[in-house]
Parts: C-alpha cells; structure tokens; sequence
C-alpha cells in the first residue's frame, strides 16, 4: 500500500477512534467556574466586559497557523519523495519557495515585528 494513501486513510480513522474515546471516558462535571465566560480565572468586571485588543496578537496567531501548517506537510513529502520522483520534488520546491517568499513579503510588511518599546523593556528586565 502506498504510504501516501495510507496516510489519507489512517488519520481520520484514528482521529475518529481517538474522539470517541474522549467522549466515552472523559468525566463530564462542569461547575460554575466552567459555565463561566472566563474560565482563565479572572474575575470579570461587571460593565467592563469589553475591553481593546489589540490586532497584532491576532495577526500574529493567524501567521503562526499557516507557517504551522507548512511544517506538518513537510513530514508527507519527507516520506514520499523516494516515490514521486523529480515531479514531485519540484512541485515541494515551488510549494515552499512560494511560501517563503509570502514570509518574506510579511517580514518586509511589517505584519511580524518587535516593537522597539518592547526590546527595551526586555533588556531592562534583563539588568
């Protein structure tokens, strides 16, 4: 059987297996700090619910799942590239360059940057 195909066929079983163990052997006691807006454990302040946030940790966060995702294709191509021949080295080759020329174009953009306020005040917790 090829592996690629393996592959495509194993997973979602065995996402499938997986969730329905969760669902059979997990406990199910939500208390009222569950059933809460903020389970993280803060307090929330009544008519303050609301606050700013800032777009940058979400710009940030959306650019990490895309990078992530190159990476978990890298594992399919390591394991068939022996089977796919030239063709299939160079449409991973055009995948990746591509990829990372967007990279490029985000760095360039400034979508991913450190602020300067924040390295000083990584240096000054550092004194």
């Amino acid at each position: 059987m090829n592996t690629l195909l393996m592959l495509i066929v194993f997973v979602p079983i065995l996402a499938v297996i997986l969730l329905g163990l969760n669902i059979l052997l997990a406990t199910h006691k939500p208390d009222e700090a569950k059933k809460s807006a903020y389970e993280c454990g803060f307090s929330p302040v009544y008519g303050q619910t609301r606050s700013t946030f800032q777009i940058h940790f979400f710009v940030v966060a959306l650019l990490f799942l895309v990078f992530d995702l190159e990476i978990l294709l890298l594992f399919p191509i390591a394991l068939t590239l022996y089977q796919v021949s030239m063709f299939g080295f160079s449409v991973a080759l055009i995948f990746f360059i591509v990829l990372t020329i967007g990279f490029i174009l985000e760095i360039g953009s400034g979508a991913i940057k450190v602020t300067s306020s924040y390295v000083e005040e990584l240096s000054m917790n550092k004194k």
